[in-house]
């Protein structure tokens, strides 16, 4: 996301009730929030012409049969000479990755061959979607690579395209600009961790590594929380009416990047349910305001100068002089104290030095009060503190978490072991301390990260990645956790492996003769074809308003003809076998014509299907079985003595409830038959026999 000018902000000390943040003001507190949107899209994989099939394992479910590969991944110097800061980061965590090489992953995906070219569809669709935003595609396409040593992808880079810039998309609440429209690979998809002494291992499967994706970032032009939900929203709709686009969980990811004056952009990921957006972006700017209120206490404490309200006012000299300051006060020792703890009754010590752990400490001066306990806002929502973020940069090592004095006594950590870790550091009332217990490379680590995060409390917030809190594939209550530090620009360089793509003026003609219908012009194709408002609205939704054209207009195969719309709109709809379109429009069109019977749908069709029937012999061969089946229907005549015979039997039923009892003779009717008759018909007798009873 670009930055903004924040001259014109209100350079005033921020306001407002962090327990309260549903009444915090976007306006006067400077907010800046931008979208970043990655759509999987319905085409080949990107750069290997494998299909972008998932393979919807768990860990323990990996078929024996598929290859694996360990690797270990490094940071290395860009193009520019320099690491790039998260790789630098992740390169620390010591981890180990295991791959699974699912039937779609080829040798591209495992890095042992060079990557195709791009795959044509996936640019076709993305410029598409350049046009409905009415950006400006690049003329020639150079793929980049973009350091990534997570694990998630094999090569420690992703691959990424610009296609268009300069667009804009349409809200209620205003136009927001498009700052940029990307194609990249999709990552690998993470299946288990496992914990060891040296380092996690980190399993993944490759099925979904290299599928491409749209990513787009809008400028920072969202005014408040609830326009982001809405642009969120028109996003995603205008993605789907290209209807090239993947559907299902994961398909589609929404990134956040917020910013008040009085903080700095952090980026969200994992806001996967869009009702919660407004939700996050309170929160954080609720975090900001903490940790900025935070800072000036502890400066204030040091007798240092405050952080201005406005980061556009922050002078280098005096963060640099606070820098220095803190580096002094809160030193680099971190203090081994296994021996104190051999004898201690906290469960997740006593298992930790069992398995050959340690326990080490850091002191924190000035630091008492400051770290915090779990406290709610108003609505449930755990409130920020320091502590929290101590954790989750300690939790970035591997490690469970951390204990810290402002906690304790408590998690089986008593007052006589707090004494002891006092009396032994010769601590003054005013200095904190954090444990760890873990095995001794990853404590360091661990303790590491903690002092980095509580030195940058004296500071601005710290720009990252956080990751909404996740429980039960939910968000927790809404609040962020520390995830890895935010990319420099020493991330991307070129890809040298993948030819440039010039994009000419006949290509970027043909995808702009060729634009997608919107939802509106959907709504008023089919508004006239004769199916009720529900059944229209549930056929825009699941994107089927193609396909009920198709069959309306005997154009699903040309050997199958044209079938009712209501008829066909409730098949499509209600379609839970997933029977392939040619096969359901065969069997439906036997089915209006009176030759099949409603129950012997699924089962003809099913049976086509595995009896592999070419689509041009589908109907032919469908009435070929009919009879054989028992799914013939009855004729009008043998249906009528059938209800001739109940209604006589039902007489006093009939005379009683009327229309009423239409339901129960309709099942007796159904019964006696043996599901041979055809509902509707059955259905239209009766009416008319029960109306001719009741008008005699």
């Amino acid at each position: 996301m670009k930055g903004k000018d924040l001259s014109n902000t209100i350079s005033m000390e921020p306001i407002g009730d962090i327990s309260d943040p549903e009444n915090l003001n976007p306006s006067i507190l400077g907010f800046m929030c931008g979208l970043e949107i990655h759509q999987q899209l319905d085409t080949g994989k990107l750069h290997s012409r494998m299909p972008s099939k998932l393979f919807d394992y768990k860990f323990e479910e990996i078929p024996s049969n598929w290859k694996q590969s360990t690797r270990k991944l490094r940071a290395a110097p860009g193009e520019g000479g320099k690491i790039d800061v998260a790789a630098r980061f992740e390169h620390r965590r010591n981890r180990s990755f295991v791959y699974f090489q699912s039937p779609n992953a080829s040798l591209v995906e495992l890095d042992e061959a060079p990557p195709d070219t791009h795959d044509n569809n996936a640019v076709d669709v993305v410029l598409t979607i350049s046009a409905m935003m009415n950006a400006k595609p690049v003329t020639a396409l150079q793929a980049m690579r973009k350091t990534v040593v997570d694990g998630s992808n094999t090569s420690g880079f992703q691959r990424t395209t610009l296609i268009a810039n300069q667009g804009i998309l349409d809200t209620k609440s205003g136009k927001v600009g498009i700052d940029v429209i990307c194609l990249e690979e999709d990552s690998a998809r993470k299946l288990s961790t496992e914990q060891t002494s040296n380092g996690d291992i980190v399993f993944y499967n490759l099925d979904r590594l290299g599928i491409p994706l749209v990513e787009i970032a809008t400028a920072p032009d969202i005014i408040s929380p609830e326009h982001a939900k809405e642009t969120a929203i028109s996003l995603g709709s205008l993605l789907r009416d290209t209807r090239k686009v993947r559907r299902g969980l994961g398909s589609i990811r929404q990134d956040l990047n917020v910013s008040i004056s009085c903080g700095d952009r952090v980026e969200i990921k994992g806001c996967q349910d869009l009702d919660w957006i407004p939700k996050i972006i309170r929160l954080e700017m609720a975090r900001q305001i903490h940790m900025y209120r935070l800072a000036n206490e502890l400066r204030s404490a040091a007798n240092l100068p405050n952080l201005p309200p406005n980061r556009s006012n922050d002078e280098l000299p005096v963060e640099n002089r606070v820098a220095l300051y803190v580096k002094s006060k809160i030193k680099n020792e971190i203090h081994d104290l296994t021996e104190l703890f051999l004898h201690c009754e906290s469960s997740m010590i006593k298992k930790s030095i069992s398995d050959k752990g340690v326990v080490k400490c850091i002191i924190l001066p000035g630091f008492v009060g400051k770290i915090g306990n779990k406290k709610m806002d108003l609505n449930g929502s755990q409130l920020p503190r320091l502590g929290r973020e101590l954790a989750s940069a300690a939790k970035l090592a591997g490690v469970a978490g951390i204990f810290h004095s402002d906690e304790l006594p408590a998690y089986g950590i008593t007052d006589s072991d707090v004494n002891s870790v006092v009396n032994n550091l010769s601590l003054s009332n005013n200095d904190a301390f954090v444990l760890c217990t873990a095995p001794d490379w990853q404590a360091d680590l661990a303790l590491e990260s903690v002092l980095n995060r509580a030195r940058s409390a004296y500071h601005r917030i710290t720009q990252e990645v956080r990751n909404v809190v996740i429980r039960k594939g939910q968000p927790d209550d809404g609040t962020t956790t520390a995830m890895r530090p935010l990319p420099g620009g020493a991330r991307m360089y070129p890809e040298t492996d993948i030819p440039i793509l010039n994009i000419n003026q006949e290509r970027w003609q043909k995808v702009l003769d060729n634009m997608p219908l919107t939802q509106q012009e959907r709504y008023e194709r089919i508004s006239e074809i004769g199916v009720s408002d529900n059944q229209l609205d549930a056929v825009i939704r699941a994107e089927l308003d193609d396909v009920l054209i198709q069959g309306i207009e005997g154009k699903i195969d040309n050997l199958i003809p044209s079938i009712p719309p209501k008829a066909w709109a409730t098949a499509i709809l209600e379609n839970p076998e997933k029977i392939s379109y040619p096969v359901l429009a065969a069997s439906i069109h036997l089915r209006e014509s009176n030759l099949l019977t409603r129950e012997g749908v699924v089962p003809v069709s099913k049976l086509a299907i595995n009896s592999n029937v070419p689509n041009s012999k589908l109907v032919d061969w469908m009435q070929t079985k009919i009879s054989d089946l028992g799914y013939s229907p009855a004729n009008t005549d043998d249906v009528e003595l059938v209800i001739d015979e109940i209604i006589n039997e039902m007489d006093d039923m009939v005379k009683d409830r009327g229309f009423g009892a239409i339901g129960p003779l309709m099942g007796l009717v159904m019964k006696k038959l043996g599901g041979s008759a055809d509902g509707k018909l059955v259905n239209k007798i009766l009416k008319t026999k029960i109306e001719n009873l009741i008008n005699k």
